[in-house]
């Protein structure tokens, strides 16, 4: 028994009991993802596979890495391989003093232990530095990938049609915009935490570790608690302006928040307007001005986590350890009159320093762990929007589809196969033609089963029928938005079609630019149109007092709530005598609108030579059109020309 209670120390106790805990962990989730594999098998495909540290969590994130750490000579690969050395020495140089006044203290030298002490002090700066870079460097280092990460995303999600598909025709994706923004950060400060989590050697946890043993009493704790309450007051003091800078933070990220939800909101507007790469660079401006504020706040806190570091921690722990020192220097304190050096030994790390550093070291492993399954969910998300963007980019859309037969068995329509995307789209000036086109949504409802006409420039036509008839889903195809399913669609290329909503779009921006928009002022200039020609186009919508009323045309409003609903309407038109398409589609776009200013801006149109496509219900635009499309909303239509015979219908 003696051979054997000479190894029951605490220390090897506390071994062999943090050894235990640690193999009872590993059995317990060993156990419970045996049960998530059996639940899961007899579940079969009932739900989708939950996100899981396996094969394909490495796939993905190796996939998702790349795009953030582009080249290996890249600044985010020079911080990541500057974490591992600048965590180890950081210890290295703070461990070293740690232990020489240690021994200075055991071997009960008062003269070495301060000499030893003061070689600390000196040090404090630098070792306060050291820990700081590293902290600057990893908050600089989840920015840099979020930066990148953001940007590849905006660099798919606005390319073309696709911001208006994946909320309108593909729905494996609902909240585009909390995916862009808040998934995007959270993936990325996981994965630069999991990494520090992960790599930084454990050897600093002796940095923080000093005994406080029974026999200081009570003056000991009194002074660490007086120097505490000081040294906090002091830093609460220096970090008032964090408060200013997290407001200014927030209300950054609601602005960019906000631009992505002006984008969803208004997604179809501005995809007939073609202002994919305007909105892009809207929201790439508000992004860079969120950076910039960024920047300057990990700077702040780098600078208040040098001072922390060295009020609170470095010069706290030479507090410590003078707290601690003050039983063993004391050659006359009763609890060292009669021990041996090895026994001074014993007693000054019998309080368990070995299991402190043990549990930590397990707490970082089971907290890394945590980590790493938090991270697979992130990045299983991240995941399946690269994966949507990709495939809507390439013409390819998931969405619950419609059968003919389960609405009318017995219809022709039923047994109409539909394929999105099997029409054929020729590009041609001067001409729209539809050759025996289905008209259906995009889950597959058909709307009209043989859609045929055709117009060519300077012949308007009427649009006309009750609601849900398909007139906005004509459009919608018309404009590239919405997949044919089948026949042929003659029109001209993306840029020489405008489309005119009847709330029309105010882009975030300057006067000129609601005018000119999706265009920018760069475009403007290369187009030759100057000033003078945008006031003439407002004067003809008589929208010029506008410009006086505002003085400039670079003043920045809220366009959407100063203007009112009949100034937005004619704002639109003048976007249109701006473009001068081929043709252009005007739905109710007029309906704020006087008669007269109405009639204007139609014998504009025809002056100019844009043909018009009109969704109006007033008997006064029919004189302004060759032609009438009416759909009776049950599936049939017809073209044909405006005579004097025609009997026009409307208010």
């Amino acid at each position: 028994m003696a051979a054997i209670s000479k190894y029951l120390t605490a220390k090897n106790s506390s071994i062999a009991g943090g050894v235990l805990l640690l193999l009872y962990i590993l059995k317990q989730r060993r156990r419970a993802s045996q049960l998530n594999c059996k639940k899961g098998s007899a579940l079969k495909e009932g739900k989708k596979e939950r996100a899981a540290v396996d094969k394909l969590f490495f796939l993905r994130i190796y996939r998702i890495l790349r795009i953030m750490t582009p080249r290996f000579l890249c600044m985010e690969v020079g911080m990541i391989s500057h974490f591992l050395p600048g965590s180890s020495s950081h210890f290295t140089c703070s461990s070293t003093y740690g232990q020489t006044e240690e021994c200075a203290i055991i071997g009960r030298s008062a003269k070495d232990f301060k000499t030893y002490l003061m070689g600390f002090l000196k040090f404090i700066p630098a070792i306060a530095l050291v820990n700081n870079l590293l902290k600057l460097g990893i908050n600089e280092l989840k920015l840099r990938f979020r930066e990148r990460l953001t940007q590849y995303l905006y660099d798919q999600y606005l390319q073309g049609y696709t911001y208006y598909k994946m909320g309108n025709l593909d729905n494996r994706i609902s909240n585009p915009d909390q995916l862009l923004t808040q998934d995007v950060e959270k993936f990325c400060n996981s994965v630069v935490d999991l990494y520090s989590n992960l790599s930084k050697p454990l050897l600093d946890i002796g940095l923080y570790i000093f005994k406080l043993t029974s026999a200081i009493g009570a003056q000991g704790p009194t002074i660490m608690m007086a120097y505490l309450i000081i040294s906090g007051l002091f830093l609460t003091r220096l970090r008032r302006p964090i408060a200013k800078m997290t407001v200014t933070e927030q209300r950054y990220e609601g602005e960019y928040r906000y631009v992505n939800s002006r984008l969803i909101t208004n997604s179809e507007e501005i995809a007939f307007y073609n202002g994919n790469l305007r909105e892009k660079q809207t929201i790439h401006s508000t992004f860079q001005k969120l950076v910039d504020h960024l920047h300057k706040f990990i700077f702040f806190r780098f600078s208040m986590g040098f001072v922390d570091s060295v009020i609170a921690k470095y010069i706290a722990t030479g507090v410590g350890y003078l707290v601690v020192s003050r039983p063993f220097l004391d050659l006359s304190h009763p609890r060292h009159l009669h021990t041996s050096q090895s026994e001074l030994m014993e007693d000054y790390y019998q309080s368990g320093r070995m299991l402190l550093r043990l549990s930590q070291a397990l707490g970082r492993i089971v907290l890394a762990g945590r980590d790493m399954t938090r991270l697979s969910g992130f990045t299983s998300r991240i995941a399946e929007l690269m994966k949507v963007l990709k495939e809507l980019n390439a013409g390819k859309y998931e969405r619950t589809m419609v059968t003919q037969q389960e609405k009318d068995p017995g219809s022709v329509s039923a047994k109409l196969a539909l394929v999105p995307g099997s029409g054929r789209v020729i590009n041609a000036d001067h001409i729209i033609k539809f050759d025996h086109t289905p008209l259906a949504t995009p889950n597959g409802e058909i709307l009209i089963k043989d859609l045929s006409f055709e117009v060519m420039s300077g012949a308007n036509v009427l649009v006309c029928g009750p609601n849900g008839c398909g007139k906005s889903s004509l459009f919608r195809v018309l404009g590239g938005l919405w997949p044919l399913f089948g026949g042929e669609l003659t029109k001209p290329e993306r840029g020489k079609l405008f489309y005119v909503p009847q709330r029309p779009y105010m882009t975030l921006g300057s006067l000129r630019d609601q005018v000119i928009y999706p265009d920018t002022f760069e475009e403007q200039n290369r187009k030759g149109i100057s000033d003078q020609v945008l006031k003439e186009y407002l004067d003809n919508v008589q929208l010029g007092h506008i410009l006086e009323r505002e003085g400039s045309w670079d003043m920045v409003q809220d366009w959407m709530d100063v203007l009112s609903g009949g100034e937005k309407q004619r704002m639109a038109m003048a976007r249109l005598f701006y473009h001068k398409p081929q043709f252009a589609i005007l739905d109710e776009c007029t309906s704020a609108v006087s008669v007269d200013v109405e009639d204007f801006i139609y014998s504009h149109c025809r002056t100019v030579g844009i043909t018009l496509f009109t969704v109006s219900h007033r008997k006064s635009l029919w004189k302004h059109h060759k032609f009438y499309l009416h759909m009776d909303g049950r599936g049939n239509y017809e073209f044909k020309p405006i005579t004097e015979e025609t009997v026009e219908f409307g208010s």
